[in-house]
């Protein structure tokens, strides 16, 4: 927060006893050396997080932090009340998607909390427990829009999500290694990027007020791409190295007051929107 982090995303489970934690494992032999399952354990039973993990996403790199205890969901929800908040629901549990929205309405933070999930029957879930909450697009609903766009229909048809979510695919082989082998097919790497990193897609997603997010990047070779591609915001591991990324960026721009005041004012439109 110190690092004007505009936005948090954060995965949900469930334990035994009806406590929403903030974890992106339901089994916690990873994170803590346990092989136990969030839902199986009380809360006060859950392990301590170990003292050194290896960044998911920065493969090499480690992270250690002197608070090792997993958060309630509802204690960041105190802690940041006007925070906007992305929420992921990491398991098909109607008690899980329940318990969220009663937090979310609890604390007023309807209009500020986005229900996001992977499966088109979990979102389901989501929106038909709590429909006023802003919603990411599902991977099965976002391969629609790259056919809506290609196609030429996408100004016609109109669209119920508020956000895009998606990884960035240069970043695979690299820093982001898929379970699935042939996610990491070089050949099909780089078609997706070709389809998806175009600029004109995500103006035309901001012009109607859906924002896209592209993670987890924690290189400034890759902040300066999806810079220059027009996301919205990016996902990252390291804070306090993209908010540097910005600072020097924006001082770049700064700099060059004597361009033509049409290409000063795209830059500055640009560099707004993070």
């Amino acid at each position: 927060m110190a690092n004007h982090t505009d936005l948090l995303e954060l995965d949900c489970h469930i334990t035994k006893d009806g406590q929403v934690v903030v974890s992106h494992d339901g089994n916690l032999l990873r994170q803590t050396g346990h092989n136990v399952n969030i839902c199986d354990l009380r809360y006060e039973e859950l392990p301590r997080y170990k003292e050194s993990l290896e960044v998911t996403f920065f493969p090499g790199h480690k992270s250690s932090g002197s608070d090792r205890r997993m958060p309630l969901l509802e204690e960041v929800f105190q802690r940041y009340p006007q925070k906007p908040i992305n929420v992921e629901v990491k398991a098909d549990d109607d008690k899980l998607i329940k318990r969220i929205s009663e937090l979310v309405k609890k604390y007023h933070r309807t209009d500020r909390t986005i229900w996001a999930c992977t499966t088109d029957s979990v979102m389901k879930k989501c929106r038909k427990e709590n429909p006023d909450m802003p919603v990411m697009f599902t991977p099965r609903r976002g391969i629609l829009l790259l056919l809506l766009y290609y196609s030429g229909l996408l100004p016609f048809v109109p669209l119920s999500e508020s956000v895009v979510e998606t990884y960035m695919p240069s970043i695979i082989n690299r820093t982001y290694f898929p379970h699935n082998s042939l996610m990491r097919n070089r050949f099909l790497v780089y078609l997706q990027d070709k389809l998806m990193m175009r600029k004109s897609l995500f103006e035309h997603l901001e012009a109607r007020g859906i924002q896209v997010y592209l993670w987890v990047l924690n290189q400034d070779s890759d902040y300066q791409r999806a810079y220059d591609c027009g996301a919205t915001g990016i996902m990252t591991d390291y804070p306090s190295k993209l908010h540097a990324f910005l600072r020097r960026h924006d001082g770049v721009q700064r700099a060059r007051g004597a361009e033509p005041q049409e290409a000063a004012a795209e830059e500055e439109q640009q560099r707004c929107q993070y």
